[in-house]
């Protein structure tokens, strides 16, 4: 299986303007520019879009998980905070911050964490990033 995305940029760095598209048309043109990733500018930025891909990607993998193991989830809510942190002459992605809270019927804690801590590991998003990702995972009463 492959997906894929586009993006297009015209100008400088800093006054410059991007699209992003994706192949299922839910970003068409979406645009993005230095504004919207080094300040509070309108658009979206790489780091947005894998948080996204992340939090999606962790929330359907636990949702497999949890299945696996005989249970299945009322609700579940994951968030990831993605850091850009300047390195030497440039930027690396250093962290992903994922919070997930969920509700499943019938699940002690202790099943719940083991459940939850495997999938960040196995979660195909999170296999492909070399920042250190963390996890805070709870269920909701």
């Amino acid at each position: 299986m492959k997906r894929s995305a586009s993006a297009a940029w015209s100008g400088d760095l800093k006054h410059g303007q991007g699209q992003i598209s994706t192949e299922t048309g839910v970003l068409r043109d979406a645009p993005y520019g230095f504004r919207a990733r080094f300040e509070d500018g309108p658009g979206t930025n790489p780091e947005e879009l894998l948080g996204a891909a992340h939090a999606g990607c962790y929330t359907m993998a636990l949702a497999a998980g949890l299945g696996q193991a005989g249970f299945t989830a009322d609700h579940i809510d994951t968030r990831a905070v993605v850091t850009l942190d300047k390195e030497g002459d440039g930027f690396a992605i250093t962290t992903v911050e994922l919070t997930c809270r969920a509700r499943v019927p019938k699940i002690d804690t202790a099943a719940f964490d083991q459940i939850a801590q495997a999938t960040k590991l196995g979660c195909p998003v999170s296999k492909v990033l070399k920042a250190k990702i963390s996890l805070d995972a709870a269920l909701d009463n």
